[in-house]
């Protein structure tokens, strides 16, 4: 098992450094990453001093900056990748790379070690900024906010094969991620925490795929969080990416859509 790992690692690292290089050449792609969640918390960060914060015991800001990790996520991460395995699906590219050694576990784990790393970098610039210009307090629990990261950034890798499988072209791969991100901004904590929405709704929103990632983000950096909360949130994000991650083995096309 060891040999194998110490095999994987430099084929997923020489397919990381490829789609480096390319995401590099993509001024649209890099745009996305970078800058639209900055701008999304900037464009809600209005609305959200609309809710009545009060039962959810946090300020504005904490709201915004926690739900800021979520944007991370579904733009630098998901959007990224489900366009990126569309575009080599076209081009043949993953066709080409099934003939040789590489598996398919890394073939799509080396092409989204780019969007990891900007999101992962994007996490770190967001927690000094809100701890050193923002006044927010200091992580709290910072095991708690590590496990929703990763969380997080497994199941947004796994639901980025599945959506890429609905998508024919790289044009359409926005119009599929489309649903998937409303509904995680509208009901997953991102604007309005579950402490603020109505029991019912709450109830059904805490079940949405990334609802527990940004609740553990969200308790570890606030604080607050029970085990039994933590525990569940937990098991929910994992019960969501086993199910993407089988629906990728599923259905995900290697081929071109013709």
């Amino acid at each position: 098992m060891a040999m194998a790992v110490s095999m994987s690692v430099p084929r997923m690292t020489a397919l990381g450094r490829a789609e480096f290089v390319l995401l590099g050449r993509n001024k649209m792609g890099l745009y996305v990453a970078l800058l639209m969640p900055v701008m999304m918390v900037w464009a809600m960060r209005r609305a959200i001093g609309e809710v009545d914060l009060g039962e959810a015991g946090m300020s504005v800001n904490e709201v915004a900056l926690t739900g800021a990790f979520g944007y991370i996520l579904l733009f630098a991460v998901y959007q990224h990748l489900v366009s990126a395995y569309v575009a080599r699906r076209e081009e043949l590219v993953l066709k080409r790379l099934r003939t040789g050694e590489t598996n398919d576990a890394e073939i799509l784990t080396g092409t989204a070690l780019p969007a990891v790393a900007v999101a992962l970098a994007q996490c770190v610039l967001l927690v000094v900024a809100g701890v050193l210009w923002l006044d927010l307090r200091a992580v709290a629990r910072p095991d708690l906010m590590a496990a929703g990261i990763v969380l997080g950034v497994a199941m947004s890798i796994a639901l980025a094969a599945v959506t890429a499988s609905w998508a024919k072209t790289v044009q359409g791969s926005q119009l599929v991620t489309s649903p998937l991100m409303l509904i995680s901004v509208a009901g997953s904590g991102l604007m309005v925490p579950l402490e603020a929405m109505p029991d019912t709704m709450a109830d059904i929103c805490s079940l949405l795929p990334l609802t527990p990632v940004i609740q553990l983000v969200r308790g570890g950096w606030l604080g607050g969080m029970s085990a039994h909360e933590a525990g569940g949130a937990i098991l929910t994000g994992i019960a969501w990416t086993i199910v993407a991650a089988y629906g990728a083995k599923r259905w995900f096309r290697w081929e071109p859509r013709r």
